[in-house]
């Protein structure tokens, strides 16, 4: 916190600070004789009729009473690295989305409005990479309309946490009534200890998903849309380790460039921790060292508490949040 010359901490924000990351410590209870404080990191979203609205890096906002501040600074924006390999947002967001290509989409300014029948919100949700070229509200009009000429709901992918990504979007879409049904983290980490992990004998590598790695894939009655969506990317690697009827494990790999994405990465409910998943992985990696790539991704849900210690375990490491807005249900729709 920043403290004077004579000790006192001091409130070093205005709402001139909106869009930068601070730090703030308030009063609990401005109330209460013996004074109790609490730190709150995050960027400066908002500061509106004596409320300052402060968006965290995993995306939840947090309204703090302008009176019960005691001290304030803005703090350098969070560094884009981390253990393994340094990366910016806006990087891991243009190379995720080469990995899980939609079936149609249209330019908007610098948004990309994306379309895949309904097969996953990432296919099927808007990439906000800089301005929409129109004023906000105007944009949102053409997502929705966008969306529903489709028969879909409007999505909007956003991100926080890491250096130019969308808190003030992420708040203006709330003040809106777009309501986050998802979050997410994104994780990175160098590929060569994930190839190092297991011996990759037993893994079968394809192009292409056949039957039976469609029959471990969770998503299940997967149409010719999901089968497009799955086999999009630059250089696209699925794995199979064979079982007894159905694959004992499966896994997906993207190569692009330095970069190589896990996903899809499951294993038979009556076979898991037997290194499986690991081994499923270590195949997949060696391929895409051979390819050239260097460093690693995937995506891994807050409540996935397994796969967050398997990847934390192989050196990966959160990049940053991301997050499905979904517009507001019509009036009188029911919804």
């Amino acid at each position: 916190m920043e403290i004077s010359a004579g000790g006192r901490l001091e409130v070093r924000i205005t709402a001139a600070d909106v869009g930068k990351r601070v730090s703030v410590r308030r009063l609990i209870d401005p109330g209460v004789p013996e004074e109790k404080f609490t730190d709150t990191v995050g960027v400066l979203t908002s500061w509106d009729g004596g409320v300052l609205l402060i968006t965290r890096k995993g995306g939840e906002s947090v309204r703090i009473p302008e009176s019960s501040l005691v001290a304030g600074k803005v703090v350098p924006a969070a560094s884009a690295r981390r253990r393994g390999p340094a990366a910016s947002y806006e990087e891991l967001a243009h190379v995720a989305s080469r990995a899980w290509r939609p079936l149609e989409s249209e330019r908007l300014g610098e948004w990309e409005l994306r379309a895949a029948a309904g097969f996953t919100r990432r296919a099927n949700s808007v990439l906000p990479l800089g301005e929409p070229g129109v004023p906000l509200d105007e944009a949102l009009d053409v997502v929705r309309r966008w969306y529903g000429d489709r028969g879909l709901p409007a999505y909007i992918q956003t991100a926080t946490g890491a250096e130019g990504t969308q808190e003030l979007l992420c708040a203006e879409l709330e003040r809106r009534g777009w309501v986050r049904e998802v979050t997410a983290e994104l994780w990175i980490g160098a590929l060569a200890p994930v190839a190092d992990r297991a011996e990759a004998s037993g893994v079968v590598l394809s192009r292409e998903a056949d039957e039976a790695w469609l029959a471990r894939y969770q998503r299940k009655g997967v149409s010719e849309v999901a089968l497009k969506v799955l086999g999009s990317g630059p250089s696209v690697w699925f794995a199979t380790v064979p079982g007894e009827q159905d694959p004992a494990a499966i896994g997906r790999c993207v190569v692009d460039g330095r970069w190589a994405s896990f996903a899809a990465v499951e294993v038979d409910p009556a076979l898991r921790r037997r290194g499986l998943a690991t081994t499923v992985m270590a195949a997949l990696a060696g391929r895409a060292l051979d390819e050239g790539a260097s460093a690693a991704w995937l995506q891994v849900e807050e409540d996935n508490a397994g796969a967050r210690a398997l990847y934390a375990g192989m050196g990966f490491a959160a990049h940053h949040a991301y997050h499905h807005y979904r517009e507001p249900a019509a009036p009188g729709s029911g919804q």
